[in-house]
């Protein structure tokens, strides 16, 4: 009979890998890093242990919204005060902040999800301070 195999803690390591967000739309880099930091491209995936990547994203401020998301997409925050509701747009918060929250809701609703978001980074410019991690380059196809 065939085994199931499941990963042990001592066997995950995580990579990094850098990804240029420059003219790509917003959607397809979230699902993209979406899946680096659950580790789902891997053979070995096991859904309880966070054998995901890190991801660093430069050039967060060059990616592209599709459609009219820029002006017409609202983010709210609440202060749970009456009242208290603030809503803003992609222009207001900055596209690092907008990209972070796509990411954010494309990950599962779990225990993991807290961990995975503190290995993402994100980075206006083209400058990221993990250069001594030496971060793979992985290209995402872009918009014409």
């Amino acid at each position: 009979m065939f085994k199931t195999y499941s990963k042990k803690a001592s066997e995950i390591e995580h990579k990094w890998v850098l990804i240029d967000a420059a003219n790509v739309p917003v959607g397809r880099l979230a699902t993209f890093v979406a899946t680096r930091l659950t580790g789902k491209y891997q053979p070995s995936f096991t859904p309880h242990m966070d054998s995901g990547d890190n991801v660093v994203i430069i050039n967060a401020d060059a990616a592209v919204l599709t459609g009219a998301k820029g002006d017409d997409k609202k983010y709210y925050t609440y202060s749970g005060f009456p009242s208290g509701i603030k809503q803003r747009t992609s222009g207001d918060i900055g596209m690092a902040r907008v990209i972070e929250n796509a990411v954010r809701g494309m990950l599962p609703k779990n225990k993991l999800q807290a961990e995975r978001m503190k290995r993402l980074r994100v980075f206006a410019g083209g400058e990221h301070d993990h250069t001594a991690q030496s971060p793979e380059t992985l290209t995402i196809k872009e918009t014409k």
